[in-house]
């Protein structure tokens, strides 16, 4: 344990000298090296792309120890781009691990796949893991087959307005704010105050709007209607046999069988080569990995990490196609 002490508090030295110094020296690879071709299985000359989607859907930076990375939209395209560029990849596997993210970010994320699809003809299979739901659902929506693992939790379709309310507080210790305004509901949602009954029912007219449309795109793409939609409608979430059931995804397995399912699609050899982009290479790569750049970082970063309190202390205001409840995962 001392000694795992020591080698952190050397990092920690070494990085804070070169953050000092002129020249710049990178001691792992970061977000600003190229992404790079990594074979994961398989010989083949055609492949197959794995990608992964992994943590909070927002087209900004994520910032961690000491340096920022893409956020989830930018390096999600950035993978994209290179898959279609490479006429040897002729399907690609979106690995879901996300509780959704902005309802802008979901949207934008979800509109490059449809362009992706529109443009190349490939192929495209979503795997999901431990959580697709909410935004993590909408960004499926344009696969060709969508399988869930057996222990999976999606849907959640439907958008979430959170806004804090501090105006009993600030009652409580003799605090107030003054606010001039050049329209009756420009401070609409303001914590310093309660919100009138005309505000709240503006505010859940957007996320009522904003929610229809996740459900139509569910409707057009998934083809649910009746009994079924209006269960996915109320936005409760599913485990994978329920959300197969109600026709939410396809099949029920595991990475492995979407790398069959994303084969068959594409008519291509059993031992297709599936390939992944990082910025680093890794001794006995596979799968599983999801990390794209150099691990030392970010396991120091987790060192200070504040779970779902952080999370929700970080988001921005606004709607969010988003399972709140899962957020201390990532």
């Amino acid at each position: 344990m001392r000694r795992s002490t020591k080698i952190i508090e050397t990092l920690l030295i070494a990085m804070l000298m070169i953050g000092c110094a002129g020249p710049r020296i990178t001691l792992f690879s970061d977000a600003s090296d190229p992404l790079r071709e990594m074979t994961l299985e398989g010989t083949a000359e055609e492949r197959i792309a794995l990608i992964p989607v992994t943590g909070i859907i927002s087209d900004k930076p994520k910032a961690q120890f000491m340096r920022k990375t893409p956020g989830v939209v930018q390096e999600v395209v950035s993978h994209l781009h290179l898959a279609e560029k490479d006429d040897r990849v002729k399907a690609i596997i979106l690995k879901i691990d996300t509780p959704g993210g902005t309802t802008t970010a979901s949207d934008m994320l979800y509109h490059e796949i449809v362009s992706f699809k529109e443009r190349t003809g490939k192929k495209i299979v979503v795997c999901m893991m431990n959580v697709a739901t909410s935004g993590g659902y909408y960004i499926s929506l344009p696969a060709d087959v969508i399988l869930a693992h057996p222990t999976t939790v999606t849907g959640s379709v439907g958008v979430i307005l959170m806004r804090p309310e501090i105006s009993g507080l600030m009652d409580k210790i003799g605090v107030g704010v003054k606010v001039n305004k050049s329209g009756m509901n420009k401070d609409m949602g303001s914590p310093f105050r309660p919100i009138t009954p005309a505000e709240e029912n503006l505010l859940q007219e957007l996320a009522d709007r904003l929610g229809q449309r996740f459900v139509d795109l569910v409707k057009q793409h998934r083809h649910l209607d009746g009994q079924r939609l209006a269960r996915v409608a109320d936005a409760r979430i599913f485990l994978a046999e329920d959300a197969l059931a109600v026709g939410l995804v396809d099949k029920i397995g595991y990475l492995q069988d979407a790398v069959n399912a994303a084969s068959q699609l594409a008519d291509l050899d059993e031992d297709v080569r599936v390939v992944t982009y990082r910025r680093t290479h890794y001794p006995d790569d596979n799968l599983y990995n999801t990390l794209t750049s150099e691990a030392v970082t970010a396991s120091i970063a987790r060192l200070l990490d504040t779970g779902l309190i952080g999370d929700l202390l970080t988001l921005d205001a606004g709607f969010y196609y988003l399972w709140p409840q899962a957020l201390g995962a990532y």
